[in-house]
């Protein structure tokens, strides 16, 4: 493969899985020789761009509006002086703003978007399409794409997202860690622990969790949701408190909120969930929690069936059924039950198999 020059878009470069992949992404570009350039309003990841050797050049592309347009001239003007072979957009304002600053170049790269979601408005999201190539992180998103907009199937590749397996591992936890971890959250002592991993909304199937928790006996399991609540669901979590309340299992659930700690808590809970009641895109805690040694239970549909069927099929029940929930969570938290195969949703293979795709892609154009 020659050498390549890549520019990334995407709108800022703070916390979220499309803005480390885009980090990773531009490491693992700088490491094998090729050139890499990232496109945002800046954020945390930017100084650790810069220092791994790439370039970042700050526009205020991530403002949700039409305003946002007038930037095309800007990005024009750095594509005729930095030339590249590839431009990758990674959502959907980067995506029109680019559209129209590539319309009047004379040399144009290679086009390529990366589908992260099922998005909810077709016709802004089309511009997702309006490329050479698209990358879909499922076979759920590659069905959304071939189902909704007229684009061929052979310009679409499959590369699920991965996590980075030096952090999510199944290394013992530190007695240090464990230690705080019992001191914060002593009702989580010689319990089973069930963990749920996601932010506050009501998509995320909360509500469905502590449904299940009020259904098993508390003096033997306990359940952790841990994620944040924006502003926006306060009202939403205080109804959740309230249920809890109501069902009188206080003392069975906690809501830890953030933590920049999963990887612990993947490791010392016995089985992890995704009960998202709208299919996943993708999945992503589904495999941190598998890498670090989890067990894991799923509703049956979109990315986290797909990964499960591949990794712990055993972990799959049919969408919305409780009482087949609580039969699963008796029969796999067993210790003797078996565990999921080791994860091969990993970052080192998507980052290789995209920077495969834009070999291959330039090649192609050559």
């Amino acid at each position: 493969m020659s050498k390549l020059k890549v520019i990334q878009l995407l709108p800022e470069l703070n916390f979220g899985g499309v803005e480390r992949g885009t980090k990773d992404m531009s490491n693992a570009l700088i490491s094998e020789g090729h050139k890499s350039i990232v496109i945002s309003n800046g954020g945390i990841f930017e100084k650790d761009i810069i220092d791994n050797g790439a370039k970042h050049i700050s526009l205020p592309i991530h403002k949700k509006s039409l305003f946002s347009l007038f930037l095309a001239k800007s990005l024009r003007s750095i594509y005729e002086d930095e030339k590249p072979d590839i431009i990758h957009v990674r959502s959907r304002i980067p995506a029109w703003i680019n559209f129209f600053a590539c319309r009047k170049l004379l040399k144009k790269p290679i086009l390529i978007s990366t589908f992260h979601g099922l998005y909810s408005k077709p016709i802004y999201s089309q511009i997702m399409t309006r490329v050479d190539h698209t990358i879909a992180i499922s076979k759920t998103v590659k069905d959304y794409i071939l189902n909704t907009y007229k684009f061929p199937e052979n310009r679409i590749s499959v590369i699920p997202r991965g996590c980075d397996m030096i952090y999510f591992n199944k290394n013992d936890v530190k007695p240090e860690w464990l230690k705080r971890w019992y001191e914060e959250y002593p009702q989580t002592m010689n319990k089973i622990i069930l963990t749920l991993p996601t932010r506050i909304t009501k998509w995320k199937g909360v509500d469905n969790f502590i449904e299940l928790i009020s259904r098993l006996d508390g003096n033997t399991f306990h359940g952790l949701i841990v994620g944040p609540t924006s502003k926006s669901k306060l009202r939403y979590l205080k109804s959740l408190k309230n249920k809890i309340r109501k069902l009188g299992i206080n003392d069975n659930v906690t809501f830890t909120d953030s933590r920049n700690d999963i990887n612990n808590i993947y490791k010392i809970s016995d089985i992890t969930f995704n009960l998202s009641i709208q299919p996943e895109p993708f999945g992503r805690t589904t495999i941190e929690a598998i890498s670090c040694g989890s067990k894991f239970i799923g509703w049956d549909h979109g990315g986290t069936k797909e990964i499960l069927e591949e990794l712990y099929p055993d972990g799959l029940v049919k969408l919305g059924d409780i009482d087949s929930l609580k039969e699963k969570v008796i029969e796999i938290s067993d210790k003797n039950y078996f565990s999921p195969k080791e994860n091969i949703f990993t970052l080192n293979r998507m980052i290789d198999e995209t920077i495969q795709l834009y070999g291959q892609l330039v090649d192609k154009n050559l």
